[in-house]
């Protein structure tokens, strides 16, 4: 009797490894379960489990590519030995969908090798992350061709890698961390936040690769629009370590000759892009001194704010535009001075400046658009400048003592515009190159960032970001990406939530109101509760509520996921709140 238990075991053994030796017709697509992610990467990098389908060995081929920890290790155990020594992937990497599908090639594909299998990866691209660590989003059909060959010991091997590492989009994320690497504003000391990705394994040398995105420069897309205080020669000597008394060490060699202002700017570079991967104290050196005099340890409370021009102050509730005129989001009465009394102008739009104390309005008149600026409640001297339709005006801060700045708007959906302060008082249009972004199509929407360095940009309905890069000649909108392509789509307004994020409302009634990083690699719907749709307007600001305006008037919330709330001061539903900037 106890033969017959061993006998059925031996059988259904028996059954399994056969069925594992063939190979499905198709794998279906399926979401990459969660459960399974955000698990450390274990070093010692297992072997895959036995007896797996060809098909599956390309999805979890697929899945270990996301582990880059010693040379991407887990991969390579899914190739065969050839392939596996000779495999060298590129630096750019395709980043796919959580679903996808992995079949036998068909027609001319197929081999007539019982001990061979085609098989083909179908996906959707989200975009690539390139070798400077930025992400691109770009969304595109992605389509590999991979043959697995059965091997002597029964299992089926990839003997074609693909070129470059190809990964769904939650395993990306479950092994790479992302972090602000920070640089300065062209012509302020405000720093400017540069999204990137570094591997977060191994743990020990998180930091030096942080350490080292910033010794590279900003990422291609933000090049000319930001400055880098390491000079190019700045090095580390040696590794980012962790101290016996737990301080992270950064010694920095190439950067003693820098004036002392410099080294602390230096050191704030460092010290906030450090913040998002370490809570330790950092040990600046430069060739082996304290980089800057008497502060060897830092911490980010140790540092000055370097965000103050690219926020608005508290004392600065905002502003909304209806039935002409402009009225004040704190109390909802009017403003002083013409473009609040109805006596001067008949406001299409406006823009306040950072610190309040200018305003920028698009005026109706003599059935055209023209532009206006000046000092806040005073009479607004009118640009040279107008046409059949105008962008709600946008301010980019400057250090100047009177934080006049320059004014953007765009000129019948054509011209990029911004209007220049002279020494009389006077503004001066002069023309922006946006020839990149007209490609996409006619620009409705144009929001500079407060920090100065990007613009967001609506153009024929989607939403994109571009770098401002000035020279001594000209000003241009640089490397425009647009976010979420083939998503997203009836964008009609959008506004900067933090340097790093947008919010953006659009005409899809499934996703009125969304919340996107700059990089677009993910997209957040809003709550549409309490909504009435289509909603026309939107604003944010760093620290406040955003604000919305739909048919029934203004509506308030703090994040996705909150249900919107009645602003205090509704203005019915024509009004069109802004917050300076």
């Amino acid at each position: 009797m106890k033969l017959l238990p061993r006998l059925f075991a031996l059988l259904a053994c028996l059954v399994l490894a056969a069925g594992c030796a063939n190979v499905p017709e198709e794998s279906q697509p399926v979401a990459v379960p969660q459960q399974e992610l955000g698990q450390p990467v274990n070093p010692d990098v297992p072997q895959p489990a036995k007896d797996l389908d060809a098909l599956t060995v390309v999805r979890d081929f697929v899945r270990a590519s996301a582990q880059p920890i010693s040379n991407n290790a887990a991969a390579r155990m899914y190739l065969d030995e050839a392939a596996g020594k000779a495999w060298t992937p590129g630096k750019v990497i395709t980043i796919i969908d959580d679903v996808f599908a992995t079949v036998p090639a068909s027609g001319a594909d197929t081999t007539a090798n019982p001990n061979e299998v085609n098989v083909v990866l179908r996906g959707t691209g989200l975009g690539t992350l390139r070798e400077d660590g930025a992400f691109i989003s770009l969304r595109t059909p992605v389509e590999l061709k991979l043959l697995v060959r059965r091997q002597s010991d029964g299992q089926w091997r990839i003997t074609n890698p693909p070129p470059n590492l190809v990964m769904p989009y939650s395993d990306f994320t479950a092994n790479y961390v992302r972090v602000q690497a920070f640089f300065f504003a062209q012509d302020s000391n405000t720093v400017v936040p540069d999204l990137r990705y570094v591997a977060g394994k191994p743990q020990t040398g998180l930091a030096g690769r942080v350490v080292g995105l910033l010794l590279a420069g900003p990422s291609a897309s933000l090049a000319g629009a930001v400055r880098n205080l390491l000079p190019e020669d700045a090095n580390t000597e040696g590794n980012v370590t962790t101290a016996p008394d737990g301080a992270l060490v950064v010694p920095l060699t190439g950067v003693a000759d820098q004036t002392a202002d410099v080294r602390r700017l230096i050191a704030a570079q460092i010290v906030l892009s450090l913040q998002s991967v370490t809570t330790n104290r950092v040990r600046l050196l430069s060739d082996g001194a304290p980089l800057v005099d008497g502060h060897e340890d830092w911490v980010p409370s140790d540092l000055p704010s370097y965000t103050a021009l690219a926020s608005p102050s508290a004392d600065q509730p905002g502003l909304v535009t209806v039935n002409g005129r402009v009225r004040s989001l704190g109390d909802g009465s009017l403003i002083s001075g013409p473009a609040g009394q109805g006596s001067g102008y008949q406001v299409a739009s406006a823009a306040q400046s950072i610190d309040g104390r200018q305003l920028a309005i698009v005026e109706y008149a003599d059935g055209r658009q023209r532009l206006r600026v000046g000092q806040f409640g005073r009479e607004a001297a009118a640009v040279d400048l107008a046409g059949a339709t105008m962008t709600r005006p946008t301010w980019r801060p400057t250090a100047t003592a009177d934080g006049s700045g320059e004014v953007w708007t765009v000129v019948d959906g054509q011209t990029v515009v911004r209007a220049l302060r002279t020494p009389d008082g006077s503004w001066v249009p002069q023309v922006v190159n946006a020839d990149e972004i007209l490609q996409v199509g006619p620009i409705s929407v144009l929001r500079l960032s407060r920090d100065g360095a990007r613009a967001a940009v609506v153009a024929g309905g989607q939403l994109l970001v571009a770098s401002v890069v000035r020279t001594q000649d000209s000003v241009t909108l640089r490397a425009p990406r647009i976010l979420q392509g083939g998503t997203l789509g009836g964008v009609v307004d959008v506004d900067w939530l933090s340097q790093d994020t947008l919010v953006a409302a659009t005409t899809m009634p499934s996703q009125p109101v969304v919340k996107i990083p700059i990089d677009g690699l993910r997209l957040d719907p809003f709550n549409i509760s309490n909504l009435t749709l289509p909603v026309h307007a939107i604003t944010a600001a760093p620290g406040r509520s955003i604000v919305v305006a739909d048919d029934g008037g203004l509506w308030t919330a703090s994040d996705v996921g909150e249900v919107w709330r009645p602003h205090p001061h509704s203005f019915g539903g024509n009004a069109s709140p802004f917050y300076p900037g």
